[in-house]
């Protein structure tokens, strides 16, 4: 089981456990704990890959090296070296192949990963917003076909913010007028 899909594993189970408010807090932290080990386990996979591709190089330059050493054997007729070297060659070869094929999963695998931590970094965003995980997508769908019938979103419905802002600042005004009233009143200026 590789490292992310152990995290993904947990954040299901927290997700299913979720259904309060302290729940989500805690699905929350699950998740920006995950992330954070996604981050090192991204980070792991790079130094990885960077290994296997100075493995790789060293690799391929004593494969040169043989085949140079093999050629050179040859111009001089001596065929013993040139066997060893053909044998070192092959074995280089080889081990060369292998990395390649090795250094093509790695990099799949960090593909994968970065991808990984990019979803979950989405997910801790919206928990981080209140939404309920594994919202976005869908529930973005949902709104966008209200909108089109001719209704409005609650936190987009502008004109009832817009009231709802007067409402409060007049309730606001009067207060703030009552309060002079009552300490004018008290001052004795009125």
């Amino acid at each position: 089981m590789s490292v992310f899909e152990g995290l993904r594993a947990r954040l299901d189970r927290l997700l299913a456990e979720s259904r309060s408010p302290d729940d989500r807090r805690a699905y929350a932290a699950g998740l920006r704990d995950a992330v954070i080990e996604a981050k090192a386990a991204v980070s792991a996979m790079r130094d990885q890959l960077a290994a296997t591709e100075r493995e790789l190089a060293l690799e391929r330059r004593q494969l040169a090296d043989a085949e140079r050493r093999g050629q050179l054997a040859g111009e001089i007729a001596d065929q013993e070296t040139v066997g060893i070297a053909e044998r070192f060659a092959a074995r280089h070869r080889e081990r060369a192949d292998v990395l390649e094929r090795k250094l093509a999963v790695q990099h799949d695998e960090l593909d994968l990963g970065v991808r990984e931590l990019e979803s979950m970094m989405g997910e801790l965003k919206a928990a981080q917003q209140g939404r309920a995980p594994g919202s976005g997508a869908p529930a973005d769908a949902a709104w966008r076909s209200i909108d089109e019938a001719g209704g409005t979103r609650p936190d987009l419905d502008l004109d009832g913010e817009l009231l709802r802002a007067q409402a409060e600042r007049r309730l606001h005004e009067a207060a703030v007028d009552a309060q002079l009233a009552h300490l004018k009143k008290k001052l004795g200026r009125e």
